[in-house]
């Protein structure tokens, strides 16, 4: 369901998530930091509007503008974090007039008309398009119809998977565990005697463990829960690499799809890595690519290779899964 796209997947650190972050940087700048937990979009409706040109300081004649304290945020998005947001905005100024000072400097010693300063200058240039080509190419088709129709085929596609929710007694030893079984056989409350007897971190609440399905238990215990049948039944101590258990189940049911919500930011980061490796493979399709030395050639070629079979693998594996519709509870 939702798996690494090819080209998307090495990029993330490096590009995509750096650009996303730029995308709503205006809107960042603009309400000093949306509040925790807020969607850039709701962020969005919320903040004034700003103009990019209006001048928010003057250095030795040179306007320093609304939009200039973006670029910034953008180059300083780990910076800003760990700063309060009150403090973002005169921090941000206070390194535009610092950048704008040297840079006068700089310019009157002749640097920006050197050979190597032209090649930096073109390489940021083209940094700066490539960013701004992500955000309005696109980011852009990340829609409510891109995302809504992802989860559809992602319920179409949804095999439900059986569940149970079970409590549980840990002990270190064989003898405990048949101590504690002849005592829940001969009355008593499991979860007491998990909250009296058991060592596992879980013993606080009666030992519940929530709902799991095959998979997220290790074997032995998931067989023994799985095994029993009737809700109310108390398994026979089973051993484990964590001690000896007993085991009650609790409940049965099949597990039921999350809804949209619950996975609307995998449906948005899903439809964004398809449009990027749709538009870059595109766009490196009709590209012409040379490069000379055949050692860095056949090393980028192999990296290539590598993450398309990744990717490949992730895709296949992710084809007959479903997102989980809870928390996975800790293995025990």
């Amino acid at each position: 369901m939702f798996i690494a796209h090819k080209r998307f997947a090495p990029l993330a650190g490096a590009l995509a998530i750096a650009l996303m972050g730029a995308a709503v940087a205006p809107v960042v700048l603009a309400q000093d930091a949306a509040p925790a937990g807020e969607q850039p979009a709701e962020a969005a409706e919320a903040a004034p509007q700003v103009d990019p040109a209006a001048v928010v300081a003057t250095v030795n004649g040179v306007e320093v503008t609304e939009a200039d304290l973006t670029f910034a945020a953008e180059d300083l998005s780990q910076e800003l974090q760990q700063m309060p947001a009150e403090e973002r905005r005169a921090f941000l100024l206070r390194v535009l007039i610092d950048m704008k000072v040297m840079a006068g400097a700089a310019r009157e010693q002749g640097m920006a008309e050197t050979p190597l300063f032209q090649q930096r200058l073109a390489y940021l240039e083209d940094r700066a398009l490539r960013r701004d080509y992500f955000a309005e190419t696109i980011a852009q088709k990340v829609t409510p119809e891109a995302v809504q129709a992802l989860y559809d085929q992602f319920i179409a596609d949804f095999e439900p998977q059986e569940e149970i929710r079970a409590r549980h007694i840990l002990v270190e030893t064989e003898e405990e565990a048949n101590e504690v079984k002849a005592e829940i056989d001969g009355g008593a409350d499991f979860a007491t005697v998990a909250g009296e007897k058991s060592i596992d971190p879980g013993a606080a609440n009666g030992g519940d463990l929530g709902f799991f399905r095959r998979g997220m238990m290790v074997g032995e215990f998931e067989n023994a829960a799985f095994a029993l049948t009737e809700v109310g039944q108390v398994s026979d101590p089973v051993q484990s690499q964590f001690g000896w258990h007993i085991i009650k189940l609790e409940e049965r049911r099949e597990a039921s799809p999350p809804s949209i919500d619950q996975v609307r930011p995998q449906l948005q980061q899903q439809v964004l890595m398809q449009a990027f490796d749709e538009t870059v493979d595109e766009l490196m399709n009709a590209a012409s690519v040379e490069i000379p030395d055949p050692d860095l050639a056949a090393a980028v070629e192999a990296q290539q290779a590598l993450e398309d079979e990744a990717a490949a693998r992730a895709e296949a594996e992710a084809a007959g899964e479903a997102a989980p519709a809870e928390e996975a509870p800790a293995q025990q």
